[in-house]
């Protein structure tokens, strides 16, 4: 009697789970969560349910590491924001980054985290808060900066860092609904410069 041999331990999946992943970022920047169906997804990540379940789990989980992909691709201009070493130029990177970032050539209009949240409603409260919670870390990551530049006599002692990282978030998410509305980078560029032409703004 003849035996089928069975997959080895650690065979490849058949398919590449990074560009898959990359797919469904793509997909949910585009539509937001609940505009997405999971055959829109399985149909873009070229995978079948079963495989997208067992390489990313549920739609949510899959959504969270869309996210994280979003973190530390289109959106990684914050992280490197952060790391300029004025209070002014870690402004100015981060409103241009904003912009760059929502115009970008081949990519959906606007930002993940901000659409996001505009089409997620009650029946997606945890994806809904889990983008709240990724904007509110991106705030406060400006706001400690802003606390370190205060300390070093970068900004005015009586500026209010948490009201300035609020100004520029406010800002950058304007930016990126004006996007999604179709608004082009230069056009956008000149509203970011308008926002630092008197600094500190606030």
């Amino acid at each position: 009697m003849e035996v089928t041999p069975r997959t080895p331990p650690g065979r490849p999946r058949g398919f590449d789970a990074d560009e898959a992943l990359e797919q469904a970022m793509l997909l949910f920047w585009e539509h937001g969560y609940e505009g997405v169906s999971l055959t829109d997804l399985t149909r873009a990540m070229g995978i079948a349910k079963t495989s997208m379940y067992a390489a990313f789990g549920d739609k949510e989980d899959l959504f969270r590491k869309a996210l994280q992909r979003y973190s530390e691709g289109p959106a990684a201009y914050v992280a490197r924001a952060l790391e300029e070493p004025t209070a002014r130029q870690v402004a100015t990177a981060f409103l241009n980054g904003s912009v760059r970032a929502t115009t970008r050539p081949g990519c959906p209009a606007g930002c993940l985290g901000v659409q996001g949240s505009l089409v997620a409603g009650d029946t997606a409260r945890a994806i809904s808060d889990a983008l709240a919670a990724w904007r509110e870390e991106g705030r406060a990551r400006l706001r400690d900066r802003f606390q370190r530049a205060a300390s070093e006599g970068d900004l005015p002692a009586d500026v209010d860092p948490a009201l300035l990282a609020r100004y520029l978030m406010t800002v950058a998410n304007g930016i990126a609904v004006q996007a999604t509305g179709g608004a082009g980078p230069d056009e956008l560029q000149q509203v970011a410069d308008a926002a630092l032409r008197n600094w500190p703004p606030v």
